[in-house]
């Protein structure tokens, strides 16, 4: 399948992977994936909610269960504070699960396409960055493609083609509602990172610092050495591995790998380079990390005919970014594609929890009517 006719959940899925692992921008975030379906088959669930801080999955929700549910021992502690939590978070989803079906109907009546199989895909979340900046986003997919994306700095919905561009104007006529949206993302959205970053302290804030090794070998073909350096078991996913020629970083001829998770849930990430071994001892490996106190620098060393070593490494690294890849579509395959509620939402004095999204905007007739 070409990339650009891939699924919209595959490819956002993997634009928040990539993203998150590429830039090391977000400190710590808050995610939920929805996904609904119109038909399903081998017994798997129509509706599926899932809801991540830090990239590990913390609740689940779908179509059989029908029971929001905790997907890592930490969340056990908020039944504890707060008793309703879970029956309040499922009731709100069964809500959102019911109206999810009307919107995926009116969709596809709005593009005038048959009975079948059919996706509504919805996605949202904040990010509070190293620096403290606040970050968020929100945004719909119908069948494979982009339905809107909310503009919080705008205060408008943006919406690819005309059938969407109904359901933008009806939401941008709508009194203080975008309003609402952008101080869910940047206040309440935050508050609830924050919680949950409390109760799962001992996990997500914890640091564990990188092992770094190197491996070379030497290009039959022209001469020319190719480096790894690798970066083992480090946590939290945020680092700075880069090649630097005379003490600055070096762009060219840098291949940068994927970063993944490891079993133990900690991260890997490595880099390779190739020089002329002329000027070996120009280049080092650069590593910062929270685990760290002070940076770490590895010299090159010379070759000594590790081809098969090398390439092994390569290998295994491809494997673990393939297996990230195939692991987000099976989930997404295994689940059926997301479709959530958030257990905080949109505040009428300040965001009651006790309203899901759906009923907050009333979706099933203010962003899909029938008519």
């Amino acid at each position: 399948m070409a990339l650009r006719n891939a699924p919209f959940w595959l490819l956002v899925l993997l634009a928040v992977a990539l993203r998150d692992s590429c830039d090391g921008a977000s400190s710590h975030s808050l995610k939920y994936f929805i996904t609904s379906i119109s038909e399903s088959s081998q017994g798997l669930p129509y509706f599926v909610t899932v809801g991540y801080v830090d990239g590990q999955a913390f609740v689940h929700y779908d179509s059989h269960s029908r029971k929001m549910q905790p997907r890592v021992s930490w969340m056990e502690k908020v039944g504890k504070e707060d008793p309703q939590y879970w029956d309040r978070n499922t009731k709100s989803t069964h809500v959102t699960e019911e109206t999810s079906r009307e919107d995926l109907e009116t969709a596809r009546i709005r593009y005038n396409q048959s009975e079948g199989l059919h996706t509504w895909q919805w996605m949202y979340g904040c990010e509070l960055r190293r620096d403290g900046s606040k970050g968020g986003f929100q945004q719909d997919g119908y069948d494979g493609r982009t339905f809107l994306t909310f503009d919080k700095e705008t205060l408008t919905w943006v919406a690819p083609d005309p059938q969407a561009q109904i359901t933008q104007r009806k939401l941008d006529a709508l009194p203080g509602y975008n309003q609402r949206w952008k101080a869910y993302l940047e206040e309440t959205c935050i508050e609830w990172l924050q919680k949950y970053l409390s109760y799962g302290n001992e996990t997500l804030l914890r640091t564990e610092p990188p092992v770094v090794t190197m491996s070379s070998r030497t290009e039959v073909e022209d001469g020319m050495e190719t480096h790894v350096c690798r970066v083992h078991g480090f946590y939290p996913r945020e680092i700075d591995a880069s090649w630097t020629r005379d003490g600055e970083v070096w762009l060219q001829d840098t291949f940068h790998g994927f970063l993944a998770p490891n079993t133990d849930g900690t991260y890997h990430y490595w880099i390779s380079i190739q020089i002329d071994p002329k000027e070996r001892g120009r280049y080092w490996c650069h590593v910062e990390h929270d685990g760290l106190q002070d940076p770490l620098d590895l010299e090159l060393k010379e070759p000594t005919d590790s081809k098969s070593n090398l390439w092994l490494i390569i290998i295994g690294c491809v494997v673990a970014a393939l297996f990230v890849v195939g692991g987000i579509a099976g989930i997404v395959v295994f689940f059926n594609r997301r479709q959530e509620d958030y257990n905080a939402v949109p505040k009428f004095k300040k965001w009651n929890t006790n309203f899901s999204h759906h009923q907050l905007l009333n979706r099933d007739q203010l962003i899909l009517p029938r008519s």
